[in-house]
């Protein structure tokens, strides 16, 4: 077993090789809380979710780091235009991230830093920087020297003497336009600490260096984060931890935007899609199959349309499982291995398009033992379709998801019983031979958003699409 993954770093796949037998590290760049998250923030953790449970499947113990920016212009500049506290804005977007990792499935990270509490490691890397000439400050700034470290953009590859990177306002006494500020004098109003070159604030890209240093060591084997991130963020902290004597990461990875009308899902461009409200509209674990099925490299068109085609697919794919539940007469426990098909498709570079096929051909199999009333082979199925959606956090049978699938647990009671009552009575009219009013029953359900299913239990409804 040999698990490959994309290194934007050598731009190609490679084995991977983990630094410890049976260990993996990884560093995924979370969230700067400046606001609520939109899906295309969650879709980063969702993806490196899903490559944390495949390592864990494949018998790894992961420590999985996912930090928290909570200071950062955005963040300082919400807090005057709201009058409020540059920390509660954070804490606030905090917990909504959480809220939105949580609802989707995300496990919790082994550990979740927030920049703000990890100021002395910052202080440190910068006096070891400053000591190797890699670093300078001036006029309370500390800036990066680009120039001094050679392989500067390799990840992103890049030609420095084409590099155009601006100062921003209060970024004074630069050596060479293109070095990037680590720490940030103080402005009045501003948040500060206290560091050997006065009152300041960090600058985004230290943050990420010191934490992966302080939580995984002086190298490490997986970063992650937004494709957005390669430039400037990854390219200053390799830069940063290099400096400072570190291997870093070695192995980095990247995902793939959610688009809408062909551009990059973002605050700025007003087209953002909370996840807050979209919880309320969709079902969280249709939202996790959305976001979560197409290739992690690959770009996400969102629309109304796509959700509601994977809304059906999910559908199809828990509609057997509940008739197989149904035939079983009793849970039916998740198989101790996926098909072999699903793990290569999980081994080379985490294809769940290719896994996802694995498993709706996996269903179509159980559809056909059910037709022909093979209860034992349509239950190994169910068993090999339960370990393969548990992989990818979507087994709606987990504990995890109880109450979830029906949109609420007691509203779905209340569904049920006067649900049955109708169908009392299309269960009459078809007794007596009624089709008619049988069938205009039927339709009316269907135009309430109820899927009705005769089986040999008896007429079933499921929720449908909208």
């Amino acid at each position: 077993m040999t698990i490959r993954l994309y290194d934007t770093s050598a731009r190609q796949i490679r084995d991977f090789t983990p630094l410890q037998p049976g260990c993996v590290s990884i560093y995924l760049c979370g969230a700067t809380v400046q606001a609520p998250p939109h899906i295309g923030h969650i879709r980063s953790g969702l993806n490196f979710d899903i490559m944390r449970r495949w390592f864990e499947y494949r018998g790894f113990d992961v420590t999985f780091v996912r930090n928290v920016t909570d200071i950062d212009d955005k963040i300082i500049k919400k807090a005057y235009e709201q009058n409020r506290p540059w920390w509660a804005i954070g804490y606030e977007n905090e917990r909504a991230f959480n809220d939105g990792y949580r609802a989707l499935g995300c496990l919790p990270p082994t550990y979740e830093p927030r920049a703000t509490g990890h100021v002395p490691e910052m202080i440190e890397m910068m006096r070891g920087l400053i000591e190797r000439g890699h670093a300078y400050e001036v006029d309370g700034n500390v800036y990066f020297d680009v120039r001094s470290l050679p392989g500067y953009l390799s990840l992103s590859r890049q030609e420095l003497d084409d590099l155009r990177q601006p100062s921003e306002e209060g970024e004074t006494g630069k050596r060479d336009a293109r070095d990037f500020a680590m720490w940030k004098a103080v402005k009045p109003g501003e948040p500060s600490w206290e560091t050997p070159w006065g009152r300041g604030r960090p600058g985004w890209h230290l943050e990420c260096s010191a934490m992966a240093h302080k939580y995984l060591g002086s190298v490490f084997d997986i970063h992650g984060g937004g494709i957005d991130l390669i430039f400037p963020h990854h390219e200053n902290e390799i830069a940063q931890a290099k400096g400072y004597g570190d291997e870093f990461a070695r192995y980095w990875l990247h995902n793939a935007w959610v688009t809408m009308s062909g551009e990059k899902m973002s605050k700025s461009l007003g087209n953002s899609v909370l996840v807050s409200e979209m919880v309320k509209r969709w079902r969280p674990i249709v939202l996790r199959y959305y976001l979560g099925t197409p290739h992690y490299r690959s770009m996400i068109e969102y629309s109304e349309d796509a959700l509601l085609e994977a809304e059906s697919a999910f559908a199809r794919i828990e509609g057997f499982m509940q008739r197989v539940v149904e035939k079983a007469g009793g849970a039916v426990e998740p198989a101790d291995e996926v098909p072999p098909a699903f793990a290569e498709a999980m081994d080379d570079d985490l294809g769940v398009p290719q896994a996802l096929a694995v498993v709706h051909t996996t269903v179509r199999q159980g559809n056909s033992a059910l037709a022909a009333d093979d209860k034992e082979a349509a239950v190994a199925r169910l068993a090999e379709v339960r370990a393969m959606l548990g992989v990818l956090g979507l087994d709606p049978l987990d504990a995890q998801w109880a109450g979830e699938g029906d949109r609420g647990e007691d509203l779905h009671g209340v569904v049920d019983s006067l649900v049955g009552l109708v169908l009392q009575q299309r269960e009459a009219a078809r007794a007596r031979k009624d089709w008619a009013t049988a069938d205009a029953i039927r339709d009316q359900l269907n135009q309430s958003g109820l899927v009705i299913e005769d089986s040999p239990q008896g007429p079933r409804w499921t929720l449908g699409s909208r």
